[in-house]
């Protein structure tokens, strides 16, 4: 495996606004980016990745940096939050648990 990935553009638009989120709220904080670094426990070039939306880095440790610092992630309330977890394992639950690729026969 070598090269780049290439994504889709709405997935670079997100991280960078992500990573841009993460940027402000930090320095809204003053906090450092040693300080995010240390209280995610990464380095400092992990967290400069993170605020310029690289999406070479973990998804754990963005969700991380922007919980930290109070971005919200999907939804602000911890309520709403819930019933919307809750809401996409119901819906998972009434689908088949694995799916058979292949051609599909739409020819009627």
């Amino acid at each position: 495996m070598g090269g780049s990935r290439v994504y889709a553009p709405v997935t670079v638009e997100a991280g960078r606004l992500l990573g841009s989120r993460v940027r402000q709220a930090r320095r809204e904080r003053r906090w450092t980016v040693e300080d995010l670094a240390e209280r995610v426990g990464v380095s400092p070039v992990t967290i400069r990745k993170v605020e310029k939306g690289d999406l070479t880095v973990a998804l754990g440790t963005a969700f991380e940096a922007a919980a930290l610092v109070g971005v919200a992630l999907f939804h602000h309330d911890p309520v709403r939050r819930g019933l919307e977890v809750e809401y996409a394992a119901a819906r998972l639950a009434v689908l088949p648990a694995a799916v058979r690729s292949g051609q599909v026969d739409d020819d009627f």
